[in-house]
């Protein structure tokens, strides 16, 4: 294997990857994706379809997936910082309702993979993060689904936020340490706890 180490999370399914990162006074040299090296770690999923977003600080993004046609996704921060986090919704798991999250920099250059099966989301540390991620299927519109960001039963702990579950997703009330607010769209406060999936 050549380029990667990947390491499993605690939950099966879930792969933090990090890439040999060639680096000199002149800057860096890396691959982010090599389709050997991911199968010589167990990893053969294929790719259709890359997206890239930008947000600002305390923007909130999540937690989402797709009902019929699941996502694989390898997500990674090109500029910036985010807290990146996965919840297992598959039924049949002994991790189901567990959530799991790691640290994405530009500096730690980690990636990090989510297999089908689960619902995913991000929070922004930074001024603003770019960030990019790989899917195993196309975003199909129509088949889309959420989970409260803040469900009270998955208990993810977001770092830097500040504020009390109100009995929704609504970010009303909620900041960073900082004082930024939080910043969640509309569609994303309206989506309800683990129990209704």
């Amino acid at each position: 294997m050549g380029q990667i180490k990947v390491t499993k999370a605690p939950i099966k399914g879930l792969y933090i990857i990090e890439p040999t990162v060639h680096g000199d006074s002149r800057g860096y040299f890396m691959e982010t994706y090599n389709q050997r090296d991911m199968e010589e770690a167990g990893l053969d999923m294929a790719f259709v379809q890359d997206n890239q977003s930008m947000s600002a600080k305390g923007v909130l993004r999540g937690l989402h997936f797709q009902i019929n046609h699941p996502q694989g996704k390898l997500v990674r921060v090109i500029k910036g910082r985010v807290f990146d986090v996965a919840v297992d919704l598959r039924k049949d798991s002994e991790t189901y309702g567990e959530w799991f999250g790691v640290e994405l920099t530009e500096e730690n250059k980690k990636q990090f993979y989510i297999s089908p099966g689960f619902a995913h989301g991000f929070l922004v540390l930074s001024d603003i993060a770019e960030f990019c991620y790989k899917c195993t299927d196309f975003y199909h519109p129509h088949d889309e689904g959420g989970l409260a960001w803040n469900d009270p039963k998955i208990g993810i702990k977001w770092p830097e936020i500040i504020g009390e579950y109100q009995g929704s997703a609504s970010a009303k009330g909620y900041s960073l340490l900082d004082g930024t607010p939080l910043n969640v769209s509309d569609k994303d406060q309206k989506w309800c706890v683990i129990s209704s999936v």
